[in-house]
């Protein structure tokens, strides 16, 4: 499982891989998940930009998994367990 962690900018998103599912987290500066989701292969840097926002030192860490369901199953843990700011209702 490939992992990357760039700045939450446009410029910096589309550096992104996106040759594999994925599950994406939106991240404060201080490291706290304000956002958890995941994208198929081929729309990684598409579904992080439509989050795209004005917020200073965020980052965006993605973690690459074999399938989507694998990344699916990541995602749920992930929300459960942190359970970020923007993710309603374990979405």
């Amino acid at each position: 499982m490939a992992r990357k962690t760039t700045k939450y900018d446009k410029a910096s998103i589309q550096k992104l891989p996106d040759d594999k599912p994925a599950v994406y987290r939106i991240q404060t500066e201080g490291g706290k998940d304000n956002y958890v989701g995941i994208a198929k292969r081929g729309r990684v840097t598409e579904r992080i930009a439509e989050h795209l926002g004005d917020v200073p030192g965020a980052t965006v860490k993605i973690e690459q998994h074999s399938s989507i369901q694998d990344a699916q199953a990541s995602e749920a843990r992930i929300i459960k367990q942190q359970q970020p700011k923007y993710n309603k209702d374990g979405k």
